[in-house]
């Protein structure tokens, strides 16, 4: 069974190898064979999850406010062009876990609202039996109106939807029959065999932007992690504290997710590995100990991964003493 936070202490920091987004050394395809080589390598190397992100279409709107300077930086809301290549993460993820053993498959930026709650907990389910319980899921609702337009689902019912997912996921992950009746999904008696690894299913982190009402509800209530876009703001972590301590859990039991902040000097360089780091002491510090790194922000050589990985667990190590 896969360590999971409760397991272990923080003796050491956890590495977490972004797969997505390495568009400048895996071609406008993506290579997905050397994406399933990086997560076998990462894991020899010592990290402990790799992870996927995903949209399922683009349209205009993603290339709205005009593409990233440089092609290594984070896609965000707006910044790249709409043939951007997204595989499955899910089907992705299974052909990971085919060759790999201990590294956690992270699905971040799962869309559930472009999916049917019982679908998408069927495929989710199959992969964590599949992996052995080492799947976790980032389940999100994405910004993009032309994505939610192309497969005819209502953007502004986007949260509600999510909502509604965690529900019914929360009682289909358990021994059926399930019966869900909500404001947009309804079913009886569904009994969704084979189940997850383990009753509950997968690990669920939640993040974003802010911390808005309705983040920091599903993470008191469905959260194992917290994965933030960029660092809180200040009085943030406080008020998540505040809403678990509501729920009547600890922030403790949440799993603080953090990363490299890489700097460009120029739109066709790759970042210095040193100074992205710099950023990992004060996050460690601050409670964070799972920390994203996109191997293409610093590397444009896709057959260095494996070296590339070894040499940041090195480096971290030593930062966090």
């Amino acid at each position: 069974m896969p360590e999971t936070p409760e397991t272990t202490d923080r003796a050491r920091p956890r590495l977490t190898l972004v797969l997505s987004e390495n568009w400048t050394m895996t071609g406008g395809r993506c290579d997905l064979d050397a994406l399933v080589r990086w997560a076998r390598e990462a894991e020899d190397a010592g990290f402990d999850a790799v992870m996927l992100s995903e949209h399922i279409v683009l349209g205009p709107d993603a290339g709205a406010n005009g593409v990233m300077p440089n092609p290594r930086e984070y896609a965000l809301p707006g910044n790249q062009p709409p043939d951007t290549p997204w595989p499955n993460s899910l089907v992705l993820l299974s052909a990971i876990a085919a060759v790999t053993e201990h590294v956690r498959l992270a699905a971040a930026a799962i869309l559930a609202p472009l999916r049917h709650p019982l679908l998408l907990a069927k495929e989710m389910a199959t992969l964590d039996l599949l992996s052995r319980g080492r799947l976790v899921v980032l389940p999100t609702v994405s910004w993009s109106r032309d994505e939610y337009a192309a497969l005819q689902v209502p953007f502004e019912h986007r949260g509600k939807l999510l909502d509604e997912h965690l529900a019914a996921w929360a009682q289909l992950w358990k021994p059926g029959p399930t019966t869900f009746h909500g404001d947009f999904y309804r079913f009886e008696d569904a009994y969704l065999e084979p189940g997850p690894y383990r009753e509950g299913g997968p690990q669920l982190w939640f993040g974003g932007s802010t911390l808005h009402p309705a983040l920091l509800r599903r993470i008191a209530r469905h959260g194992h992690g917290f994965n933030p876009l960029g660092r809180p703001a200040p009085g943030e972590m406080e008020k998540l504290a505040a809403a678990m301590a509501e729920a009547g859990r600890d922030i403790r039991e949440l799993e603080l997710i953090g990363g490299t902040r890489a700097v460009f000097d120029g739109p066709d360089v790759t970042a210095d590995l040193d100074r992205a780091l710099e950023a990992v002491p004060e996050q460690w510090a601050e409670g964070f100990g799972n920390f994203c790194v996109k191997p293409s922000q610093f590397t444009d050589d896709p057959h260095a991964v494996g070296a590339f990985c070894r040499d940041v667990v090195r480096k971290v190590d030593r930062l966090v003493g």
